[in-house]
């Protein structure tokens, strides 16, 4: 998770709600006034068939500057089916990231159990350079092209060849969108986010965020607290650690989920024949990780590739089945075909996505500039976290010579939000949980819904009817848990059962018990 920094708007300070604070720390005017948005029919051939709306909202590139240079932001809308005087007003979404792609997120209105969703007008929408918004950020399409060298750097050149494949990025980063770079931060998203109310029509709205999104929340709610209504954040970010820090508490996480994994493959050896306990599952995973960097598979799949096939069983169980397989024909057949296509998967086409990842993490706050200071940091936390540390640090590296300046930390502060719905699991590898207990802290009108032992990031809206129908409840009548004294969860549930790939009960759930095929492509291109 990565974020940016921007500024303020008009119908905010006509309210007497603070301005937000520009790029050079000056307090902004609230002179722009944006157009409605042209509402049209989506091309996108899902969105047209569930009846969506889209067109684009223009906003300012640089707020400072209104009557300068606009970008445009490709937004989409479901509208309510319920009665006029059940209307909830709008419901904004945003899957993470940062760099995300949340049209196709007004589709999500349906997934709410009892028909709460139908209430709002969902909408979806890309932030500033991403996906079909103009422009969107690319810097270099091939940049996650196999075969790559390993991620540790136990041999002699491998730190040097990273830290100027990560310096190339930042530097075509530049080249590619120099005054585009300038105004990535969460706080512009922020600021478009108001624009958007604004060109809504609307007094307030109310905001679902996954993953990065609920930073998103976090901030509007700093910056706008009387223009939310109900706020509902899913994997929560920790406000206080943003970013370099929180990036070392995820290699701790993801460690601990790899662990729970590798022991699942284990209680299914007689499917996988790789082992039957966890720490033989692991042997064999590390012994491959080693010969594949003297050796990559066909040529292609390396142990950077490989770390990146095994990455997704971290963010939760769906796809474990399939990551075990490809590991059984890789150990027992070598054959790399399910692997090499796990991992094209997993990356995608382009490099959007992991750009403005970057333009957003790189300048929300300041990042360490001297090498010394990360390796000794992530020599600490590889130590004791190996599967993921150093992928880690060489996804974030860009951020050591990005060519913006980092903006200030947002001090997020949700005492004027009038109620908060948090959701998070408590092995939750990318968003760890401590994240949603400090954002708790800060938002005292707020509950936070735990689910003991899960490991599945921003899974709300997936089947877990303990988790779900509090969302729904909280969306129909505004009812929150009842809120407990101490640093807790205020509702604890249960995860849902792990996969049972002998009785392929996984292969054969049904829709309601499951997460919206529309929602987990949303994070799992967030993630890329």
């Amino acid at each position: 998770m990565r974020k940016h920094l921007a500024v303020a708007l008009t119908a905010g300070m006509l309210a007497g709600i603070p301005a937000l604070t520009g790029s050079a720390g000056a307090d902004v005017a609230p002179d722009f006034d944006p157009a409605p948005i042209r509402w049209e029919e989506c091309r996108d051939e899902r969105l047209r068939h569930a009846g969506a709306e889209c067109g684009f909202l223009r906003v300012p590139l640089d707020y400072t500057e209104p009557n300068g240079r606009m970008i445009s932001l490709a937004v989409s809308r479901i509208e309510h089916t319920s009665p006029e005087r059940d209307y909830q007003g709008v419901m904004v979404v945003n899957p993470g990231g940062p760099g995300g792609s949340g049209r196709k997120l007004s589709l999500l209105g349906d997934s709410v159990p009892d028909g709460a969703g139908a209430d709002y007008d969902w909408i979806g929408f890309d932030p500033r350079g991403v996906g079909a918004s103009e422009p969107a950020l690319s810097c270099d399409a091939d940049h996650f092209s196999p075969p790559r060298s390993a991620y540790v750097p136990f041999r002699e050149g491998v730190e040097r060849i990273r830290l100027r494949r990560a310096a190339d990025y930042a530097a075509a980063c530049e080249r590619a969108a120099p005054e585009l770079l300038e105004h990535l931060r969460t706080t512009d998203t922020v600021q478009d986010l108001e624009s958007l109310r604004e060109a809504l029509g609307r007094e307030r709205i109310n905001y679902y965020g996954f993953s990065y999104g609920t930073y998103i929340g976090q901030v509007y709610a700093t910056k706008h607290p009387r223009r939310l209504r109900r706020l509902v954040m899913d994997g929560v970010v920790d406000p206080g650690e943003v970013w370099y820090r929180s990036n070392l508490k995820q290699d701790l996480a993801f460690d601990r989920v790899f662990g729970v994994y590798t022991d699942w493959i284990a209680e299914h050896d007689s499917v996988y024949h790789l082992g039957d306990t966890g720490d033989e599952v692991r042997r064999r995973y590390y012994e491959r990780l080693a010969e594949l960097g003297r050796h990559p598979a066909g040529g292609v799949l390396g142990p950077a590739e490989w770390t990146d096939v095994f990455l997704p069983a971290g963010y939760g169980r769906h796809g474990w089945e399939n990551i075990a397989e490809a590991f059984s024909a890789l150990v027992h057949r070598g054959d790399p075909e399910p692997a090499l296509k796990l991992y094209e998967a997993a990356n995608g086409p382009g490099d959007n996505g992991y750009a403005m990842y970057l333009a957003t993490e790189c300048t929300d706050a300041e990042w360490p500039r001297l090498w010394s200071t990360w390796r000794a940091d992530h020599w600490r936390a590889f130590a004791k976290a190996p599967f993921e540390t150093w992928g880690n640090a060489w996804y974030n590296a860009p951020c050591r010579t990005w060519p913006v300046p980092a903006g200030e930390r947002v001090r997020v502060d949700g005492d004027a939000v009038d109620s908060a719905l948090l959701v998070n699991q408590e092995f939750d590898a990318a968003t760890p949980y401590s994240g949603a207990l400090e954002a708790r802290e800060r938002f005292p009108e707020s509950a936070l819904v735990g689910v003991s032992s899960g490991v599945t990031h921003s899974g709300s809206l997936g089947g877990n009817a303990c988790v779900d129908d509090r969302i729904a409840a909280y969306l129909a009548e505004g009812t929150l848990p009842e809120r407990k004294a101490g640093r807790r969860a205020d509702v604890t549930c249960e995860p849902l059962p792990a996969p049972r790939p002998e009785s392929g009960t996984a292969r054969r759930e049904t829709r309601s018990q499951r997460q919206p095929d529309v929602l987990r492509a949303a994070l799992r291109n967030a993630r890329r």
